[in-house]
Order: structure tokens, then sequence, then C-alpha cells
């Protein structure tokens, strides 16, 4: 070992030879060996008389000095002041385990993953992520998807990347053992670096900047697992610029994203073809190729949940004799499910409660009620609704769980729940009357949908006796917006419906069947007849003949749009009798109007036109304009059908004139409209004709009322085509096949 110089200049230039060569600066070397940094810049120029044998004994451990480098160093320190004899008891030099520059790098990482698949839009999007000055990668997913495995599976395939070292620690922000002080995870990253045990500093913030400065020029990668939030990984990120920082999260940690710039790696549900091999991964191929579709289907029934999958092939594994598609059959079962997901201390409903065990309690409350949803989606007032909260505090909520993976954000304001975890809420406990609570909700916003859709309109109903007011209800603007919460909210109505029937709760169930009329007007031939038809054994189970009436009404309307008309005159007689029964006039107009249509279908228009007049007189009795001019648009339809044109122009001019929407476009307009373009054409005006049948197709081309436009486009065509109709007439088709 060459020493240089003698004395004390050959200590100092030993001393700051070895530092260069273990890449460390002044002040970490001080601060290792428990210096001041002006002390060390003495030694090295060869200022020091000599340092203290404990001095030199501190540089030796920092340095990570063998035997005889720490006794070369002694040496050449005494050279520079007097020589102690040495005692029989004195002790023996300290051993380390090695000299600097001959340790191997440290390796915290546990073993790679068995039995990884797939993930290699994630591996690739982790490596992109890893690219940089002292990136920190951030894969957040839902319990269960596999961040930890997919961060080891990536760590081991890199670790070539990290010569000098590959750290982990679980900070196990969501285990039932609770976290790691930042101490705690220190005292293993600083021995791992070569600082002996007794010289790490007793503050954390002492210790936090020894791993920062000892990490500065090195190639280190540090694996953070299962981080609960950004404060408890910004302490342990290396800040070297050539160091790479994995940290996995059920969580998003945006203040990891704000203010250290994490680069998020999703790691999301398999798919159900991914969700399959990595049944076969396990299982062997030659299994589930002999039984695909019931693969495909366990895929499906454990949600494209990796750990989940796991589960199930492990029970598969232990009962080789079971077929896959038995063990589907034992899945399909809700009430099973979960606890067949569940082996020993792993399964799904335990890394569910630990993820939700950190919420804070009014998240948790919300969580536990949204399983009592009958429907797919929620928005912020359905929620409301759910945890008896304001829709502020609800929507608040919802962040927190999507932040949490517990919810998807599908779109804007709409949070949904992967089945698993549905399942999962479900099985909390909840409050009583949840489901009444959200029903009541879906009544008061079809109201004040139907409000804005068709203004003007008499209410539906009255509300059930027991209404349970939400306490905040959506506002529409217009009719489009009204228009686009039915299409947005369809689905979920209906499993509404269903619920409410179910739980026998059948004042709600034709109550909200009610609420979707404008829509089953506008989309008359979507399929409605089930729905109504529910609704309908509701009204009659709640002993209710205004709604039976009602319900009537609409059904008919329904079914001569699909050419039942028999079926049809049936229900609209029984709706016409039952409204007169219980001194309806509005209903029993309405009913007067549809089953003149059955009848004009059957060609009895002139029967038709005469309940279309005794509409008119019901709903002048009434005082209700809305009523009397749909029975006008009605009456006069059936005079142009019979060709009466001058009594069928006066009809629909009237109709218009009373008007006081100024042009709404909403459908009565736009079919009277169409009967005066036709009725001004026939009578010789062509031109003026044309053109209310033109203002009638545009009209509802920008309602998105497609039946309309292809009718109005149809008339057009016959009298007046050309290639510009042809095309609008071939595109509202188009428009209307794929809706239905």
């Amino acid at each position: 070992m060459h020493t240089g110089t003698p004395g004390a200049g050959g200590f100092g230039s030993l001393l700051h030879r070895l530092r260069t060569e273990a890449g460390l600066s002044q002040e970490e070397l001080a601060h290792a060996a428990g210096v001041s940094v002006r002390a060390l810049s003495y030694m090295e120029r060869g200022h020091s008389r000599g340092p203290q044998r404990r001095t030199v004994q501190a540089l030796a451990d920092a340095l990570r000095l063998d035997e005889d480098g720490a006794r070369e160093l002694e040496r050449t320190a005494s050279l520079g002041r007097p020589r102690r004899a040495r005692t029989a008891d004195a002790p023996p030099p300290a051993v380390v385990p090695a000299a600097v520059g001959q340790i191997a790098a440290p390796d915290l990482l546990p073993r790679a993953p068995r039995g990884f698949y797939g993930r290699t839009a994630e591996l690739d999007a982790l490596s992109s992520a890893a690219e940089g000055e002292a990136p920190v990668c951030l894969a957040v997913g839902p319990a269960g998807v596999g961040k930890t495995a997919l961060a080891l599976h990536w760590a081991h395939l890199n670790r070539a990347a990290f010569p000098d070292g590959r750290l982990y620690a679980d900070l196990r922000g969501f285990a039932d053992a609770g976290e790691p002080t930042l101490m705690e995870v220190l005292r293993e990253f600083l021995p791992a670096l070569g600082v002996p045990r007794e010289r790490i500093p007793e503050s954390e913030n002492g210790a936090a900047a020894l791993f920062r400065s000892l990490a500065a020029d090195r190639r280190l990668l540090v694996v953070l697992d299962n981080a609960r939030d950004s404060g408890r990984v910004r302490p342990l990120l290396p800040g070297g610029r050539r160091c790479v920082t994995v940290v996995t999260s059920r969580h998003r940690l945006p203040g990891l994203i704000v203010t250290d710039d994490a680069r998020p790696v999703a790691v999301d549900l398999f798919g159900p073809q991914d969700g399959t091999l990595l049944l076969a991964s396990v299982l062997g191929t030659e299994r589930v190729a002999a039984e695909p579709a019931a693969a495909r289907r366990l895929a499906e029934l454990c949600d494209g949940l990796p750990l989940a999958l796991r589960v199930v092939a492990a029970r598969l594994t232990q009962r080789p004799g079971l077929s896959l598609d038995a063990m589907a059959a034992e899945l399909s079962d809700e009430t099973r499910r979960l606890s067949l997901l569940e082996v020993e201390d792993t399964g799904v409903q335990a890394a569910l409660r630990l993820t939700l065990q950190q919420l804070p309690q009014d998240v948790s409350h919300l969580f536990a009620h949204l399983g009592r949803h009958p429907g797919a989606h929620v928005d912020r007032y359905a929620a409301a609704a759910l945890a008896g909260t304001a829709p502020e505090a609800a929507e608040a909520a919802l962040e927190v769980l999507a932040a949490a993976h517990l919810v998807t954000e599908t779109a804007p304001g709409r949070w949904t729940l992967h089945d698993l975890v549905r399942l999962y809420a479900r099985s909390l406990d909840a409050a009583p009357g949840v489901l009444t609570r959200v029903l009541d909700h879906y009544i008061a916003t079809g109201l004040a949908a139907v409000a804005a859709a068709e203004p003007g309109n008499e209410a539906c109903f009255p509300l059930p006796a027991d209404h349970l007011p939400p306490a905040a209800v959506r506002e529409f603007g217009d009719r489009s917006a009204a228009v686009a919460w039915y299409a947005a909210e369809r689905d979920d109505l209906t499993r509404a419906v269903a619920a409410a029937q179910a739980a026998g709760l059948h004042g709600r169930t034709w109550r909200i069947v009610l609420t979707l009329w404008p829509l089953i007007v506008w989309r008359v031939r979507d399929g409605w007849v089930s729905l109504l038809e529910a609704g309908l054994e509701a009204a009659r189970a709640d002993a209710d003949r205004h709604g039976e009436a009602r319900v009537l009404n609409v059904l008919g309307w329904v079914l001569i749009e699909e050419g039942r008309i028999e079926e049809a005159l049936t229900h609209l007689r029984a709706a016409s009798a039952l409204a007169s029964t219980a001194g309806d006039p509005a209903a029993e107009a309405n009913a007067l109007l549809v089953l003149a249509m059955a009848q004009a279908a059957l060609g009895g228009l002139d029967e038709a036109a005469q309940g279309c007049e005794r509409a008119v007189e019901l709903a002048r009795e009434a005082d209700d304009r809305t009523i009397e001019r749909l029975a006008l648009q009605h009456l006069a339809r059936h005079r142009a059908d019979a060709g009466k044109w001058r009594e069928a122009l006066d009809t629909a001019t009237e109709a218009l004139a009373f008007d006081d929407r100024s042009g709404t476009a909403d459908i009565p307009r736009i079919l009277l409209l169409m009967v005066r373009g036709e009725a001004l054409h026939a009578l010789g005006h062509e031109a003026e004709g044309i053109a209310q049948l033109d203002l009638a197709a545009r009209e509802a081309e920008s309602a998105g009322y497609e039946d309309g436009a292809v009718r109005a486009l149809g008339v057009l065509l016959k009298i007046a085509a050309d290639e510009e109709l042809r095309a609008r007439h071939d595109a509202a088709v188009a428009r209307l096949t794929t809706r239905t």
C-alpha cells in the first residue's frame, strides 16, 4: 500500500487519496466520521499535528478500510505525533467488512415474483419513466392488482443498470402491522451502504441527510413498496442524479407528482384474455385449453384482478379433479364469491379491508352505502342520497375513494365500482332506508328532467306520502341537458326499477318508470315494453288508478309503434276508462289521443278525429294549454291522413299560433310543421310547403329526434328529391338504426 511522504503531510495526502477513491466528499466523510469539515480539511492539507487514535479509527471505519488499511492509516498518522506504548489490555484495531471499492453492491430486493405474467406495456412504461435525472416512478393501482410484483419483476430485469446497489423497503401503508418509522427504514439502508450502525445519526433528519449524501454520486435503485402517502416517501428519496426510485401505492399520491415530478404508471385490471393466460401460467396450458369458455368466465368473475385469479388458481391446484366450469359455477354465487377468493390470510376481502381502514370515517361511510346502490354508476347527487349528506361532501369523498382505487371515474362526474369491490361494499353495514333514499333521489331528479325536457306539462304524479327528499336535486338548464341525463342514466334507472320492484316498493317502481316518458316518446322503438309492464304491475299492486292509467297510456303508445295494435287498443281503452273514473281529465285526454293513433292505424280516421276533438274539449275544460296543443296536433295529423288538407292546415296553424316557446324544437312542434308543410304543398303552395318540411327536418336533426327527421325527410324526398335530401335521409336512418 503506497502511503506517500511520511509525516503529517503523508497522512493528509493518504487520507485525501482514500476519500477520493471512495467517492466521498469532505462533508460526507466528516459527517460519517463525526468530525468537523474544517478539521478534516486541516488534516488533508497537512496542518494537523497528528490526530487522536479515536479520530483515525473513526476515519478508517467511515472509509470501510480492512485491518491492514486501518493499521497503515494509523501508522502514517502516528508519524506526526508522539507514539504511546500499547498496554496489554488495549483493544485491537476495529475490524470492518472490506476496503472501500472492494465491497459488493448492496441488494435488499426480495426474490423475483414467481409466475409473473404479462404487463409488457406497464414494464415499458416503467422503463420510460426511469429515464432522465433522478426519476421517481409511481406504480399505482387497486389492491391486489400486482403493483409489487410489477416493481420487483422490473427491478430484477434491470439489476445490471444499478451497479451501486438495489435497496427495498416495505412501507406497509396498508397493513395491520402498521408502518415502519423512517429511522427503521434508514437503519436498513445506511448499513447496506457501508455505514456502521453505531455511526448512524440518532435524529431522523440527520440519518436522512446522510442517506442522501451517500446516494448522491451512486447509481442506486430504491424501491419503496406500499406507500400510503407522499409524506412517507419524500424523506427516503435518494436525490442522486443517477438514482431511480420506484414507489408503489394503492393511492395516486398526487403530492409526490407535484413536488417531486413523480411519473405515474397505471397498473390496471387484466382483460379476459390476459386473465385466462394468467390462469394458464399457474394451472398449465392443457387444463385451461380444455375449458376455454370456463377459463374466460373465471377471469370475468375475478374481475381481472390478479390476486383473485391466483387465489382461484390455488384452489384449483388443490382440487385437481374439479373442473374449471364447476369452479365458475361456485363463483357465480355472489353470496359466496368473496369467501371463495380467500386463502389463509390472503384474499380480496383482506386487501380491500386494509385499503378502507386507512380512509377517513366519512369516506368509509359513503363506501359502505355505495354497495346498496342499484345501478352501475353514481354521480354526486346519488352518492349524497345514499350517504344522507350534501352533494359537495359526497363528491369530495368520491374523489378520495377514486384516489384509493376503490371507485373509478368513467366520465366527468360519474363513478363506478368494479364487481368485487361492489360485493365487498355490499357486505358492510349500512344505515336502514338507503335504497328508499336513492329511489326517491331518482324520482325527484326524474321530475326535474321531465320539467326541462317537456316544459309546460303537468307533473307526472304526486309524490309518495313518505317521500324522502334529497338534500339537493340536479338542475337542468334546458331540454338538451335533460335528454343527456336520460341517455346517461337509462340503464341505472332501469336497474332502480328492478330494485324497487324486488323490494316491494311498488309506489316508487311505477313512478320511476313514468319519469322516463320523455325519453320513451323520443326513442319509442327502443324496447320499452318490459319496463312499462313492470310499472303497470307495480301501479296495480299499489292500487293507484292514476298511476295505472298513465302507465297504460304510455304502454299503448309503444305498442302502436311496435305494430301491436290490438294489444294497444285494449290498454288504451282501459286507460281512458280509469282516467274518467278517477276524474283525471288530462290523463283521459292523453289516453284518447293515443287511442286515436291506434284507431287511425286500423283505418278508422274519422273515429280517430272524433277522439281527438273530445280530447281538445277535455283539455279546454281543464284549462291545460299543453294538452290542448297536443290534441290539436293529433287532430291535424288525422285530418291530413284523411286528405282533408284545408282543415288540417287550419288546425296545425291554430296549434302553432299559441306556441309560447318561440320555436323551441319539441316533438309536437316538429310534427305540426310536417302537417303544415304537407297541407300547403297539397293545396298548391309548393315552395312554402317544402320550406316548412325542411324546417321540420332540420329542427328534428338538431334536437336528435331521429324518428322525426326520417319522417320529414321521407316526405320531402317524395315531392322534391335531390342528392342532399337523400344523404340527410340516409344519415338519419343510420343514426336511428345504430341507436336501436
